[in-house]
């Protein structure tokens, strides 16, 4: 059982300036706590009873922690300007004398971490993560057998890889031994060799089993932006998971939104009770405001309004709020474009619809033959990104493209592609875009947003007032004054939704859409395989629903197969009424390829049992 650590704080910190010039970087504080005494305190939680720091820069400060934590002891390496890690480490070489654990002083980590490397089977074992894409990463390859053979921060140097190293290591005491060995060699012409490639220079000697730990939370500290992301995003996410709660049971929602969601999302909703009037609560939708908007836009130059209420809120809030006199021209080539149409009749606006197909690509010319045969003056444009109805995606580029050149500006419904498919609100020349908290964000439903260039949505306050609850100049002007919505906010759901941003800044959006897209790949090939079509062609779709062709057998019936799944966690959603027969199956959520693997597995043998048999496209 591994009961001694060692921290490696020896070096300066030059990158984050300021900061490290009284303190080393260890003592950079997070939630009024050092990022390295809270590593202290969750080895010693581990059961962890000896940590020998290896110190240099202001030893001092690191020192003062032997008369807080009996368990710690301090050894400096007095050369630390001209030296590297490995040198800290074989500092240390006389009071290390059994297996130990080698972390580095700048991490904020998962406790989980901790417990699998003091119960790892292997005797040296380097924790490794999904790519955090910090731009400072170290990546390893590894062989077939999990085992190190290289690690770069350049991976152009590796052959092959997958993982991050997080910093955090088991060592055995023969592989330390070892270690020194390798570095008394290299010594003499390298001072600043590192201990990562004094452990792949030993490789060869010894065996380090490479543990890629899968949903890691983690993160080093090494400047500004790092620190930056710690702050907003590492350290909540951490701490909500740090607290071990029971998982909840998991449904695969594979309907087009609400969507799967973690379980982390579904603990933030259980909070104290706040009145939302509360200055507390106005900074959570500061926050929320603010990052919603980072995701697409500028927030100097754009902004996010928040109402209560499904997408749809958001969409009649922004047609009944923007459009004056003029004419909104309208593309329907979907349920939901259709649905503009209906908003757009009812509040008596002049609108124009162009109708398209729901499962081929809009005909630009054609839209912009309608733009200039026009009698009217046409003001804005609305659009369906991706139009859910089939999982078409329209060209957003070519529209905004459009719009531009007949400055007109662009409404864009982005329920189903926001927080998945990267969208550049300025360069794609959008002025008004409408999500919700539920699809691709991975929240809970009740939320809608629009975000807005401001310069545009602020020149509307001069149309007047269609709608009271979603006058969207009247909801904007009131949170920029207060931090508040005009009327009672769904507080469980903000909650929720403020971890939901927590965690696609984690992920990232692109590679959210490439998780979703490896998804859709297993679905599209599985359902070909199984002789059943879609309706979109590849080179359109959304890759986040595709719409399918229902099998052509008197003993389908869509309600019994989705009743199949659902008794297995499972969700399939129905096709829209006016598409050629159809069953949708959506690939957002927290959900990953090997779930939608399941699924054609699960499918196959519902076709079986009704007595389809399809010719195999082997």
């Amino acid at each position: 059982m591994i009961k001694k650590a060692v921290i490696l704080a020896g070096g300066m910190g030059t990158r984050l300036g300021e900061r490290t010039k009284n303190h080393p970087k260890g003592f950079i504080k997070i939630d009024n706590i050092s990022i390295v005494e809270q590593s202290i305190l969750k080895l010693i939680e581990a059961g962890i009873e000896t940590i020998i720091i290896g110190t240099g820069y202001l030893s001092d400060q690191y020192d003062q922690l032997t008369m807080k934590y009996p368990q710690i002891q301090c050894v400096r390496n007095n050369d630390y300007k001209h030296t590297g890690s490995m040198y800290t480490l074989y500092n240390l070489k006389d009071h290390v004398s059994e297996d130990f654990l080698l972390l580095e002083s700048d991490l904020i980590y998962e406790k989980k971490a901790l417990r699998i490397l003091i119960k790892h089977t292997e005797p040296d074992v380097i924790l490794a993560s999904e790519f955090t894409h910090s731009n400072d990463e170290v990546f390893i390859e590894t062989d077939e057998n999990n085992l190190l053979v290289n690690m770069s921060k350049n991976s152009r140097d590796l052959r092959d890889f997958n993982s991050e190293l997080t910093g955090m290591t088991k060592i055995s005491i023969e592989t330390f031994k070892v270690m020194c060995n390798f570095a008394e060699s290299v010594f003499p012409e390298n001072k600043q060799l590192d201990y990562e490639t004094a452990l792949v220079g030993i490789s060869t000697q010894r065996n380090i089993y490479v543990h890629k730990l899968q949903d890691f939370v983690w993160c080093e500290i090494d400047n500004e932006d790092h620190l930056l992301r710690a702050e907003k995003y590492i350290y909540p996410m951490i701490t909500l998971k740090d607290k071990d709660l029971p998982p909840v049971k998991r449904n695969v929602l594979m309907n087009p939104g609400p969507a799967t969601t973690t379980d982390t999302v579904k603990y933030a909703q259980i909070v104290p009770d706040i009145c939302p009037r509360e200055e507390e609560f106005g900074a959570v939708m500061e926050m929320i405001a603010g990052e919603l908007t980072r995701l697409v836009a500028n927030p100097k130059n754009y902004s996010c309004v928040l109402f209560g209420g499904s997408g749809t809120a958001a969409v009649e809030a922004t047609l009944s709020s923007v459009i004056g006199n003029e004419a909104v021209l309208i593309i329907n080539n979907g349920a939901y474009g259709k649905r503009m149409c209906q908003i757009a009749e009812v509040y008596k606006l002049n609108y124009i619809e162009y109708k398209s197909s729901s499962y081929e690509a809009i005909d630009l010319l054609s839209l912009e033959e309608t733009i200039q045969r026009s009698s009217m003056e046409i003001s804005h444009l609305c659009v369906v990104h991706n139009e859910t109805t089939t999982g078409l995606l329209n060209d957003l580029n070519a529209i905004g493209s459009l719009c531009k050149k007949y400055q007109i500006q662009l409404i864009v419904d982005a329920m189903s592609s926001y927080a998945a498919i990267p969208i550049n609100m300025d360069v794609t020349n959008i002025s008004y875009l409408v999500a919700s908290s539920n699809k691709n964000l991975q929240g809970m439903a009740g939320v809608s947003f629009v975000i807005a260039r401001t310069e545009d949505l602020v020149k509307t306050q001069h149309i007047p007032a269609r709608n009271f609850y979603l006058h969207l100049y009247s909801q904007y002007k009131y949170f920029l004054e207060t931090k508040q919505m005009r009327f009672t906010p769904p507080v469980q759901t903000l909650y929720a939704l403020r971890q939901a941003i927590i965690e696609i800044n984690i992920e990232g959006i692109e590679q959210r859409y490439e998780r979703f897209s490896k998804a859709w790949e297993v679905l599209i090939n599985g359902i070909t395989q199984l002789g059943l079509t879609y309706l979109v062609q590849k080179e359109h779709q959304s890759k986040i629903i595709t719409a399918i062709v229902e099998p052509s057998i008197k003993t389908y019936n869509f309600e019994e197969m989705h009743d199949y799944f659902y008794r297995k966690g499972y969700t399939i959603y129905p096709g829209k009424p006016g598409v050629q027969d159809t069953f949708r199956v959506a690939n957002i959520g927290d959900i990953t390829y090997k779930d939608m693997e399941l699924f054609i597995i699960m499918l196959e043998n519902y076709l079986r049992s009704i007595g389809y048999f399809p010719e195999r496209n082997e």
